[in-house]
């Protein structure tokens, strides 16, 4: 998941009940959906019980995945029982993604981790000194999930993903008895979208009013910067990505990252495409369009600014380059970046750096968080 991460600020950045849900159960009783900004799920609440139900757990995904999430002895309406439940709150945990790890550390309940696939990309410290102590044990893969160690740690459920309707390895576990709820965080393009995914797994520890807590505190501070941003004098252009294989891969007009060069009141040339992927164009057609722009932001996984010249000497060409406006991800321990695991859980920050990288007057105390201008 965390390559996949990797192109989130340039790109757009299974399991349960298989069977159609368009139409919402009746449950004989009323609920409230606790859902604002996220498009690919919803979290009815009731008495005893919340109903999940997962709309986007990948691109263009056409099944719908829904989850009884009850309490011990919860009494649930006959139309819900045909569906997954998990006896909430738990206290074991398995996740498959970097991004569901913030979470847990926000809501306190990072101890409950048992089992994580390549912790190697995991940045948080906490979470690997857990994982050095052997509180935390290797999983393997997402596509392989080590299935024997899995069993043996018999989570009270585990928070998958799929990139599409192939999941066989979530399919195995699920059939030998593992509860297995998918998260679909990293399809949302609204950057509060993203975020509001905590709410998930504030239903699963019994701690929804700690996560709608957190969430508003996330929303009133990413809301705060947009005004912030708008009072800028200037709104200067945005360059994103780099070269890959002899490609520019540019995010559209309606993704991620864009959203982000929006909010913070700069300019991005594709702000005008559609849809929330990427184009991929040449060299010269994004030196065309971008050579002028003021700042350049992620420009792939280089240290310093020699490195980037040295993989393709025409870089010079961009302004940006020239006046050494460029901006990376900053690299933790374990070489872990942050930006891959706590940014979308934490866009107001991110906005923040975006804005301190674009206005510096606006946010002169601000320190980056999740970049570093390169040397």
């Amino acid at each position: 998941m965390t390559r996949l991460l990797f192109l989130l600020f340039v790109l757009p950045t299974v399991i349960g009940c298989r069977q159609d849900i368009s139409k919402e159960p009746d449950t004989k009783t009323n609920g409230r959906n606790e859902v604002r900004f996220a498009s690919g799920f919803s979290i009815v609440a009731y008495k005893d019980y919340s109903l999940l139900t997962v709309t986007q757990p990948w691109p263009n995904a056409e099944k719908t995945f829904a989850y009884v999430l009850k309490k011990k002895d919860a009494i649930v309406p006959d139309s819900l029982k045909g569906f997954p439940s998990v006896v909430v709150p738990i206290n074991k945990i398995i996740v498959t993604s970097t991004t569901h790890i913030p979470s847990l550390e926000m809501l306190g309940v990072a101890q409950t981790l048992v089992g994580f696939p390549n912790l190697k990309y995991i940045s948080s410290e906490k979470i690997l000194d857990r994982a050095a102590a052997g509180k935390i044990r290797e999983l393997g893969s997402n596509q392989s999930l080590n299935t024997e160690v899995v069993l043996d740690l018999n989570p009270d459920v585990l928070i998958g993903y799929g990139i599409d309707n192939h999941n066989p390895a979530l399919d195995n576990l699920q059939n030998a008895g593992i509860k297995v709820v998918l998260n679909g965080d990293w399809n949302e393009q609204n950057p509060l979208g993203k975020a509001e995914w905590i709410k998930l797994f504030g239903v699963l520890y019994g701690k929804e009013e700690q996560a709608d807590s957190i969430f508003n505190a996330v929303v009133s501070g990413y809301e705060k910067a947009i005004a912030l941003a708008r009072s800028a004098k200037q709104r200067p252009v945005v360059l994103m990505g780099g070269l890959f294989e002899n490609k520019w891969n540019v995010a559209s007009g309606e993704s991620w990252g864009a959203r982000f060069i929006k909010d913070a009141n700069g300019q991005y040339p594709w702000a005008e495409t559609k849809g929330t992927g990427s184009q991929s164009l040449p060299f010269e057609a994004v030196l065309e369009k971008a050579g002028n722009a003021d700042v350049w932001i992620a420009p792939g996984q280089f240290s310093t600014l020699a490195e980037v010249l040295e993989s393709n000497p025409h870089y010079d060409q961009f302004k940006a380059f020239r006046n050494k406006n460029v901006y990376t991800f900053k690299v933790g321990k374990n070489r872990g970046i942050l930006y891959y695991e706590l940014a979308p859980n934490r866009p107001d920050l991110v906005l923040q750096d975006v804005i301190k990288m674009l206005h510096p007057e606006l946010l002169p105390n601000h320190k980056l968080v999740f970049f570093e201008k390169m040397k």
